[in-house]
């Protein structure tokens, strides 16, 4: 049954809605929508206000009494025409989110609306505009809304549900629209740092997203913590008030906020990492409390009875740690009979230990490990100090630092590829996914041994093998440290570059790797140029000596939606190279 109104006197409201509509007292305000791995915008969401300092200022009201009064269709025609020509004044040329009622996209008023010619009035591309269809409104017919919704897609509008995770429908309605993006309800990232439960269901929302294609937003980010988090379990944009307010103006992004993104972004790959000599010690620690050295005993007793997790103090002086305090040694002053009252007058600085364990935030953890194993079976088991540039950073302790380098063992069990040691499938996917949401130039390029399965069937596995180690190595010491290497499997490889730099990498690799072959066959089959092997249909045939095809393919501007559309454009430009004789290279 329909609830009544609660929103206070409808008439009276009605008739201000009407005096709105009428002089169009519309405001259109934008939040921008931005990348969680590098900070660059996707694009900004349209959002509207009726007349400052009224009750009809919330865009709740107005689409509250809009519905109730039947003037849901003016309402939002005024809401759209402000925003595209707002942004029309922005010369921005963003990408532009409208905020869509499911029923309305059905109205024929609303197609002739959006048709190429009327966005051409507001120099637009229909490329550049986003329905966000929200999935709390229920879709009276879904097989006429199924049609019209791939007919706008047709015409390179795209599709985003909001509010996804709000109700108990949403999930159908993520299934017949099959969105190009997945905005989280606000609910669901608030407080996401400190609730598991929501994070499992964002990383269980993150895998369907790669399963389908489909990218996520996260809504209403307000904290550092919760923009972490999302980051750690690798939602794909984000929007809010820790980002950026919903503004009149088309702004860029604060450079602070980029700079944390990608501070966080450089955390996570250290904390995920793929060998323990590529994670730093520093993304391991943890801010704790420090003290100076006049601080009484009595009160660092106080100071750990109020907090039982904390293993102690690092006593500091401008920032450079002197000393440190655990637990058992605040405790062994002062327990017994006199303890107390002998110690608790006392400074911190006459207890403290001097010679502690202190490495640099960049310090590999496999280092520290071996570090920390080394100190005496009395100090075995103490917190280690973090500096950075010589400055205090924060504390590990032990239990973090084995249960980092367990996880990093089981990575290595599971994720990299026997052969080579580099990162396999599930990491190249990764990576993947990180490059095509990146607003910067890459190149994805792939590696293909060519005649490299006769190879192996005149000169066996252990030799196959070989070729494939000393490509791997030729790849990775042409490959700069900072870009990725990854082992598809077989004679087949992948490296993420900045695309200014493909052309002299894959240059630089194909000349190697051609100074290498001869060394992998015996002189008569070099001085013939050619091997004879069986080939596919059982008849000996002679094949050339191996050589190497690479194809790459340029990452700009959001060229492909998911890794499905890159996958299968690598596959053509790598076909394409492999009918070139001899060792080659192309980039499309």
């Amino acid at each position: 049954m329909r609830q009544p109104f609660k929103g206070g006197d409808l008439p009276i409201l009605s008739e201000k809605l009407q005096e709105i509509i009428k002089n169009a007292e519309i405001r259109s305000v934008f939040q921008p929508i931005i990348s969680l791995r590098d900070g660059g915008v996707l694009g900004y969401e349209a959002l509207s206000r009726g007349p400052k300092g009224t009750e009809m200022e919330s865009p709740e009201m107005l689409f509250a009494v809009a519905e109730e009064t039947k003037n849901l269709w003016d309402l939002e025609r005024l809401c759209r025409t402000k925003a595209l020509s707002a942004m029309q004044m922005s010369k921005t040329n963003a990408t532009l989110f409208l905020n869509v009622n499911p029923n309305i996209i059905e109205d024929e008023k609303f197609r002739k609306g959006f048709t190429k010619e009327y966005l051409k009035e507001f120099d637009i591309d229909p490329k550049k505009i986003i329905f966000e269809i929200t999935e709390r409104s229920a879709v009276s017919n879904i097989r006429e809304f199924k049609e019209i919704i791939q007919n706008y897609k047709g015409q390179d509008y795209k599709i985003a549900i909001d509010d996804a995770g709000a109700g108990y429908s949403g999930l159908n309605l993520i299934s017949d629209v099959q969105p190009h993006y997945l905005k989280l309800d606000i609910n669901l990232i608030r407080d996401i740092d400190r609730d598991s439960v929501k994070q499992a269901l964002v990383k269980s929302m993150y895998e369907f997203a790669k399963i389908t294609g489909t990218f996520l937003i996260a809504e209403g980010i307000e904290t550092r913590s919760e923009l972490q988090t999302l980051i750690n379990i690798g939602v794909h944009y984000g929007q809010g008030y820790y980002i950026k307010r919903p503004d009149p103006a088309v702004d860029c992004i604060d450079s602070k906020v980029v700079d944390t993104i990608v501070e966080l972004n450089a955390k996570k790959n250290h904390m995920f990492g793929y060998n323990l000599s590529d994670v730093y010690i520093g993304n391991l620690c943890v801010p704790a409390v420090s003290v100076n050295e006049s601080v009484l005993i009595s009160e660092a007793y106080e100071m750990l009875s109020k907090t039982p997790g904390a293993p102690g103090f690092c006593v500091t002086r401008d920032g450079e740690v002197k000393g440190v305090v655990t637990r058992d040694m605040v405790n062994a002053a002062v327990a017994g009979v006199y303890g107390y009252s002998l110690y608790s007058r006392q400074t911190i600085s006459s207890i403290m230990d001097t010679e502690f364990l202190q490495v640099d935030y960049k310090m590999p953890v496999n280092t520290v490990g071996r570090l920390a194993m080394s100190r005496s079976d009395k100090k075995v088991y103490d917190f280690i100090t973090v500096i950075s540039e010589g400055k205090y950073r924060g504390i590990v302790t032990i239990k973090d630092l084995l249960n980092k380098t367990i996880e990093i063992e089981v990575t290595n069990a599971t994720q990299l590829n026997p052969l080579t040691a580099l990162p396999g499938n599930v990491l190249i996917e990764k990576a993947l996914y990180n490059v095509l949401l990146s607003s910067k130039k890459y190149c994805v390029i792939y590696f293909d041994i060519d005649n490299f399965k006769a190879y192996n069937d005149v000169y066996g596995f252990e030799n196959g093998d070989r070729v494939i180690k000393d490509l791997a190595e030729v790849i990775t010491q042409n490959v700069p440290d900072m870009d990725f290497v990854g082992h598809v499997g077989g004679d087949d490889f992948v490296a993420i570059v900045r695309l200014e730099e493909a052309d002299d990498i894959c240059e630089r690799i194909l000349g190697r790797f051609d100074r290498c072959i001869n060394s992998f066959y015996n002189e008569e089959d070099v001085k013939n140029g050619y091997i004879i092997a069986k080939n596919r249909q059982g008849f000996e045939e002679q094949f050339p000596l191996i050589s190497l095809s690479i194809g790459g393919v340029s990452i700009w501007d959001r060229r492909f939606s998911n890794i499905f559309e890159l996958s299968a454009e690598s596959s053509r430009v790598k076909k394409e190279c492999k009918m070139i004789p001899g060792s080659a290279y192309m980039i499309a």
